[in-house]
């Protein structure tokens, strides 16, 4: 089975990549000459994963899925959330998204926060929608160099280390994604 995963992030394609069985095999963007900037308009986490893969299924005929993921903190109301990459506005990358969230986040005691995922996957027109989410809590500081967006600064309940300090075996274990993806690798092997 070939899947396009319906992402321009390289990150995330690699490690959905190392989560998922070979016998799947995972096609990205540039492997079907995608050079599009994939709509995300929705105000959900949903939406804008199945906005995304409908467009790649629409546009370009193939089998996909999409993603996407956002980080709720408790204290902060769900912020970011859906706006998780774009947190820090016009200048947003991982570095300055972090640096905000830890701004807000300065002097509160109230530390706990999900990383919630959703994966749109489109095969023949259908979509079919999986949901998983992780919790934990928010650090004071970034500390690990592994994994990428908010990793540095999220520590998974139970653990005592954040996502970046984890490899990307043992952070898919346990993440919301690979949960998600877990899901999803279910559900095409029965179907």
């Amino acid at each position: 089975m070939k899947l396009v995963f319906a992402t321009n992030n390289l990150n995330k394609l690699s490690e959905i990549r190392s989560l998922i069985p070979p016998e799947i095999e995972i096609l990205s963007l540039k492997d079907i000459n995608c050079k599009d900037d994939l709509p995300e308009t929705c105000n959900t986490l949903e939406g804008n994963a199945l906005q995304k893969a409908l467009y790649v299924f629409d546009n370009y005929g193939f089998n996909c899925f999409a993603d996407d993921t956002g980080l709720e903190v408790d204290i902060l109301g769900g912020e970011p959330g859906v706006y998780s990459a774009r947190y820090a506005g016009e200048d947003c990358n991982s570095e300055n998204n972090i640096n905000k969230l830890l701004k807000k986040m300065n002097g509160k005691k109230e530390r706990g926060a999900s990383f919630r995922t959703v994966i749109a996957l489109v095969i023949q027109a259908e979509h079919t929608l999986f949901e998983a989410h992780c919790r934990g809590i928010i650090t004071k500081r970034k500390s690990g160099v592994e994994g990428f967006g908010y990793d540095p600064v999220f520590i998974p309940n139970g653990f005592d280390k954040t996502f970046a300090e984890m490899s990307k075996h043992q952070k898919g274990a346990i993440s919301h994604r690979g949960q998600a993806v877990k899901k999803l690798v279910a559900f095409l092997s029965t179907n």
